[in-house]
């Protein structure tokens, strides 16, 4: 009887029962997975709490938005079955309900922030690949911005980097795809491909008219960490990049420079263009130099997105002066390495102001090929300023 009753309904009322029921089966779903999975990459932004305009804007009742509310939102979901209904009638070509959901999907997720989304087949997979220190590709750190792919920073010694590719230099075309319309992972998975192939970026920069790069993809590897000795003990030492290798790479090179005739008198730490990368190698880097204190810590709307780091003891260059050089292309762990040692008076910071990218993402799976990356947290410096 209740079948009999439930199928003579409108289709719209009966997308909304099972949208009730789907979401009932979520929470399910969730409470039997138990805690997500911590991204791999802790990628960063300045975008703003995420659950601050965009989330109101999402539950918006009598011009008022409710978002402590837990109540299911019926209104909102009969309008979407509306909507989809509508759809699915009349738009031009056919189209399934699974293409119209997943759709859906990644609109409400986009919606959020350049650095949530929804992650599927082969960029579900993809998604720590670079943070091994070798990886296809063409060596650029991208977000999205208005749309579009704006580069952080070109990684050193990569065919961007040769190419010319400069930091906030924003891509509008992949050979002869429209970057407007995709999601970034979207856009880096045409960026990868096989090593050898070339493809054409069309970059629009500052006070530049629009002009194509031909770059060739190539198998990126990794001198996270290089120096330089400037002679009577002072060291220039470059991080292109936060990734596995890092720390052992940078400590290799300060404990030559320490076994050499001058020892080392000062450091000269070059953050330039890097455009982050592990969270861990980060705090890694700055533990390098401080001998106590808080790191970083992050802060959230959930228990696990609240976090403290502190630094272990011992300064392995005994509280020798540092010089940290930063630029447009610093970003991520970049920012929270330059502002730790900032606010503990550690080091100098010189140069021009940081990209501006310090929030935590979280893959939770959803399913055997698809998850969702979601901005559950912001990063802050020692003193309390947001990165």
């Amino acid at each position: 009887m209740i079948l009999h009753h439930f199928f003579r309904k409108s289709p719209s009322s009966r997308l909304v029962i099972v949208l009730f029921i789907l979401v009932l089966l979520g929470v399910a779903t969730y409470i039997q997975m138990g805690q997500a999975t911590s991204l791999i990459v802790r990628e960063n932004t300045v975008e703003g709490n995420v659950d601050g305009n965009k989330a109101e804007r999402n539950q918006v009742k009598n011009n008022k938005a409710d978002t402590k509310s837990d109540a299911i939102p019926y209104q909102d979901l009969r309008d979407f079955a509306r909507v989809m209904e509508r759809v699915r009638n009349n738009y031009v070509h056919e189209i399934s309900d699974y293409e119209l959901i997943q759709n859906a999907i990644k609109g409400m997720l986009s919606e959020l922030d350049p650095h949530s989304g929804y992650l599927t087949g082969a960029a579900n997979k993809n998604l720590a690949v670079h943070t091994k220190g070798e990886f296809g590709g063409l060596g650029i750190q991208v977000t999205m911005e208005e749309g579009l792919v704006k580069v952080i920073s070109p990684i050193d010694d990569t065919p961007a980097a040769k190419a010319g590719i400069q930091p906030q230099d924003m891509i509008v075309k992949l050979d002869d795809q429209p970057v407007m319309g995709l999601t970034l992972e979207e856009a880096v998975d045409i960026m990868r491909g096989r090593i050898g192939a070339p493809i054409n970026l069309t970059i629009v920069r500052k006070n530049s008219r629009p002009f194509v790069v031909r770059i060739v993809r190539d198998r990126i590897e990794i001198k996270s960490a290089r120096s330089v000795d400037l002679g009577d003990g002072y060291l220039y030492l470059r991080i292109s990049m936060f990734s596995e290798i890092t720390e052992k790479q940078m400590h290799a090179e300060i404990r030559k420079a320490l076994r050499s005739k001058d020892g080392i008198r000062g450091l000269i730490l070059d953050l330039r263009n890097n455009p982050g990368g592990l969270l861990q190698s980060a705090i890694a880097v700055t533990d390098t130099f401080l001998d106590q204190g808080l790191i970083v810590y992050s802060s959230g709307r959930i228990p696990s997105s609240k976090s403290r780091t502190l630094a272990k003891p011992g300064d392995m260059i005994n509280g020798v002066p540092i010089v940290v050089l930063v630029n447009g292309g610093s970003a991520s762990g970049s920012e929270i390495v330059a502002g730790a040692l900032q606010d503990h008076k550690r080091a100098i910071i010189m140069g021009t102001k940081t990209f501006g990218k310090g929030s935590v993402q979280t893959v939770y799976p959803m399913g055997k090929d698809s998850a969702i990356k979601l901005t559950t947290a912001l990063y802050y410096t020692p003193g309390g300023r947001s990165i």
